[in-house]
């Protein structure tokens, strides 16, 4: 099958609305949580998330077209297009039959849905929806809209597996990449689902900290005083090609993606398999697939949400996957800082790899004073502050609700 090649980047997160803004801050450890400026948080549990920061949509699209996208649209156009940018897209000559979009939401349109039906109330349930209440709400619109704005006419869909969606939409692009199917993709995701009905919600599940009191600190992964995840928004992407693909226009060729796992828990709605069977099953899938022993990783960017079970189950996972060799790994979760993106999550954290294995430096784990006693502290979790190594080859990990597990493995790129 043909090698892939990472060769553009895209993001707009809480921590950066570009790729190096974003990395800026993710290696010096910078939070991206603060009390939600966007509505009245007066009767929520949670008063606090990681939002974007001065973005304003009328920056990147005339004041028409944005009425006509959800939140996590205009995110995940925006990410695109630094990405398509970033490759050299604009004047590359390729075979737009043989280029495609694989974008994900893991929730689409939340917003849009919430004031339709907030409007549709109001006026007394008379039916007066907007005509783009349908095309603005549903999860694959953001990759109809990209293969319109670019021209791409290969394989164009949306991914949804709940917080796995980013990562599921990069495999499937690598694979049918790798199947020759297509030449390149945009892929990855976005999500805006911070309003009152995405708040309430995750409230509701008690998923979510309630750590009002220090909010700036609340997403602590692996810390023994965790209480649950803090939501984030935003979105990432990247251009992906075949390496002949690449090499033959020049492009810039900043990683290459070697492998992808996928898997189920088959166990619980919302709680991961407590002994990390899903886990453990996707991570050996990927470095099957990546043709790999498990002493070739260097650095896995975990889920790592700060849930109480969450954690302590993929560490279970991660040692019995690596045996001796999980000592030796750099261990972190980037969403101490943005929060956790949902279906976007996969694609930001992804990014995070490809820029470890690009500059030699593993971002940190933030908040985390006193490792769960049911953590091994002998893991080297990188604790609060960034670390430099060499990093050839490393893993992103990504699960969502219902069971679903994602793993993707970066390695640097050699002739």
């Amino acid at each position: 099958m043909r090698r892939v090649v990472v060769t553009g980047m895209g993001a707009l997160t809480p921590i950066g609305n570009n790729v190096e803004e974003f990395w800026k801050n993710l290696v010096a450890g910078v939070s991206g949580c603060d009390m939600i400026t966007r509505f009245n948080t007066e009767h929520f549990k949670t008063k606090f998330a990681c939002e974007l920061k001065g973005f304003d949509p009328l920056d990147h699209f005339d004041r028409k077209e944005a009425r006509k996208l959800d939140k996590y649209a205009q995110y995940g156009m925006v990410a695109a297009e630094e990405a398509y940018q970033h490759a050299g897209l604009a004047d590359a000559d390729i075979d737009k039959d043989r280029a495609g979009i694989i974008w994900a939401s893991g929730i689409g349109g939340i917003e849009t849905f919430k004031d339709e039906i907030e409007g549709f109330l109001a006026n007394n349930r008379i039916p007066r929806f907007s005509p783009f209440f349908i095309p603005k709400m549903i999860s694959d619109i953001a990759a109809g809209m990209m293969s319109m704005k670019y021209g791409f006419r290969g394989p164009n869909y949306a991914t949804v597996s709940a917080c796995a969606s980013s990562t599921n939409a990069i495999i499937d692009a690598f694979n049918l990449i790798r199947l020759d199917m297509a030449d390149l993709f945009i892929t990855g995701g976005s999500e805006a689902a911070i309003n009152e009905v995405g708040l309430g919600g995750f409230n509701s599940m008690q998923a979510l900290s309630t750590n009002n009191a220090e909010y700036k600190t609340a997403s602590r992964p692996f810390d023994a005083t965790r209480d649950g995840f803090v939501m984030g928004e935003g979105g990432g992407g990247m251009v992906i090609e075949a390496l002949e693909h690449a090499q033959r226009r020049g492009a810039p060729i900043i990683a290459e993606l070697i492998g992808g796992g996928l898997s189920a828990d088959a166990h619980h709605l919302t709680a991961p398999h407590p002994e990390g069977e899903g886990a453990v099953l996707v991570m050996k899938n990927a470095l099957r697939d990546a043709k790999l022993a498990p002493e070739d990783i260097d650095y896995i960017n975990v889920h790592g949400t700060a849930t109480p079970l969450g954690d302590v189950s993929e560490t279970k996972a991660i040692k019995k996957v690596f045996g001796d060799h999980a000592y030796k790994l750099n261990i972190s979760s980037t969403k101490s800082m943005t929060g956790h993106l949902l279906g976007a999550a996969g694609a930001v954290e992804s990014l995070a790899v490809i820029l470890a294995i690009r500059d030699g430096i593993v971002p940190p784990t933030i908040n985390l004073k006193t490792v769960d006693p049911q953590i091994d502290h002998k893991l080297n979790l990188t604790p609060n502050t960034a670390q430099k190594r060499e990093v050839r080859v490393a893993l992103s990990n990504t699960f969502g609700f219902g069971g679903h597990n994602t793993s993707a493995i970066f390695r640097k790129f050699e002739e």
